[in-house]
């Protein structure tokens, strides 16, 4: 299993802060995704974060 650069990879958060539930939305980069954590937090107080980053791989069987 290998990652696929092709596929490209995907930056997201997730406010934690019980009854929130916004999200940041994929993102394609990690800075574009920790921008929105800080202005998040700086317009609700909210500071912990689920991030997930999300990439592509491939299966290569072996014959």
């Amino acid at each position: 299993i290998r990652h696929v650069p092709d596929g490209g990879v995907t930056y997201e958060a997730f406010c934690a802060t019980s009854g929130c539930g916004e999200e940041s939305g994929p993102q394609e980069g990690q800075e574009e995704a920790q921008q929105w954590c800080l202005r998040h937090t700086g317009r609700t107080g909210h500071d912990l974060f689920r991030r997930v980053v999300t990439d592509h791989a491939r299966v290569t069987r072996e014959e």
